[in-house]
């Protein structure tokens, strides 16, 4: 053990603070500003996106139910320059990404509201005291320091703020397992025109033993362009997103079993993929499921069977539950595959998110968005994708603003006006007029 003290300079004074620039990041960031609120947002790596940027996640999920669309406002602005600027990348319902346009309208986004804002800086430490946060503690290329705000959003999609800043937490299931990761790539050369059933061969090059582990569930390789697609193959087991040696692991075994994908595409899938091959991989790891913040409601299984309202929902959602095999066995897909296509909702069908999931108990000036807001494990794997994280980052950036205009405590700001401000920007809140 070692004492460790510096005197750190605040160096930036802002209402409300996002820390994480993925997508419930940007949404809140561009959602607190438009309302208002002076914001200052701050990202680990050179460019706004998280996983579907950083990490090449190369698909969105939908963004209806069928019927309604879901993530209207600023999710709806993103969907529309996705659809239109890049039409190559749209099959059917399905949206590909292609990582680099979508950096660009995530600039455009942040950079049109004036939104104060880095990259390369990464939050280290948070100053808290009787559930207040003061300030962050940011480590950059010009040295540590801290920064403060009447308010914080914590958008680093792990929960970070929160639990370093004493909120209680959860993470996987009753053993702590979670839900496998995947190092995504970037692949070039497709003939889109020639369809395959990509898992199709899967059984025969088991038996040929092209795989080192017999993993089933095989999203697969998606269209973002003429002639590319993003894979969202293979699966990294036991990976615990909060642990550096873990995550490390993650990365150089994923970058050894794409080559296993690659020969399984080239020789045994073939057809437009007979050609292909991979030019990226993602630079950080695709990491579906980490902490879990406990708020003053924890959104459950339950919630989603019963098609849950809430009086103080913001905003509604219906991907299915897709939680991730949780080992490379046929026993472990099958399961997977029976839950995964059980629960699934007819068209028009949606469920309620309640700001009160968005709160984290014990903290008073703390504002949670994306895949770690308060839900129990199986409830995450639906709210954890892109879609809903820009709805609740959308949510928690107006709830910011709301509070630091009226000078109110979260807990005390009129959820009705928050309402109200979510549906002009465009919210889907059909029980709310």
């Amino acid at each position: 053990m070692i004492c460790y003290k510096k005197e750190l300079t605040v160096r930036y004074e802002t209402d409300v603070c996002v820390v994480g620039g993925g997508p419930s990041g940007v949404a809140a960031a561009v959602a607190a500003a438009r309302h208002g609120a002076r914001v200052f947002l701050i990202e680990s790596q050179g460019c706004f996106g998280g996983e579907g940027t950083v990490s090449l996640v190369p698909a969105f999920m939908p963004f209806t139910d069928g019927v309604n669309f879901l993530a209207g406002g600023i999710g709806r602005e993103i969907y529309d320059r996705c659809v239109t600027e890049n039409p190559d990348g749209v099959v059917g319902t399905t949206i590909g990404v292609q990582a680099e346009h979508l950096k660009r309208i995530y600039d455009d986004l942040v950079t049109a509201e004036k939104i104060d804002f880095l990259f390369f800086t990464t939050m280290v430490d948070v100053i808290a005291r009787d559930g207040h946060v003061e300030q962050i503690v940011v480590a950059a290329k010009s040295g540590m320091y801290a920064i403060s705000a009447g308010i914080f959003i914590d958008g680093t999609g792990d929960g970070d703020l929160c639990a370093w800043a004493g909120a209680p937490w959860e993470k996987g299931d009753q053993n702590g397992h979670v839900m496998p990761s995947t190092l995504c790539s970037m692949w070039v050369n497709i003939d889109w025109s020639e369809r395959k059933n990509q898992a199709a061969e899967l059984e025969r090059a088991f038996l040929d033993h092209v795989f080192t582990q017999e993993d089933r569930h095989l999203p697969g390789i998606f269209k973002t362009g003429a002639h590319t697609g993003g894979g969202n193959i293979g699966h990294a087991f036991d990976v615990d997103g909060t642990n550096e040696a873990d995550l490390t692991r993650g990365m150089i075994d994923g970058r050894k079993i794409l080559l296993e994908y690659w020969k399984y595409y080239r020789e045994y899938v073939k057809g437009g993929f007979a050609g292909a091959y991979p030019v990226l991989t993602g630079s950080t790891l695709g990491v579906r499921e980490s902490r879990r913040i406990q708020g003053d409601y924890v959104m459950t299984i339950g919630d989603f069977n019963r098609r849950a309202s809430f009086d103080d929902e913001i905003g509604r959602f219906s991907y299915p539950i897709d939680d991730h095999i949780a080992a490379p066995t046929k026993e472990a897909y099958e399961a997977f595959n029976r839950e995964h296509t059980s629960m699934r909702y007819k068209k028009g069908e949606n469920y309620g998110i309640p700001y009160r999931a968005l709160l984290p108990r014990e903290l008073d000036n703390v504002l949670v968005a994306g895949r770690c807001i308060s839900t129990d494990k199986k409830m995450q794997s639906s709210i954890r994708v892109m879609p809903c994280c820009y709805i609740t980052g959308q949510a928690a950036g107006t709830a910011a603003a709301l509070a630091v205009e009226k000078a109110q405590n979260l807990r005390k700001i009129c959820v009705s006006e928050l309402q109200d401000r979510l549906l002009q920007m465009g919210a889907f809140l059909p029980n709310h007029r």
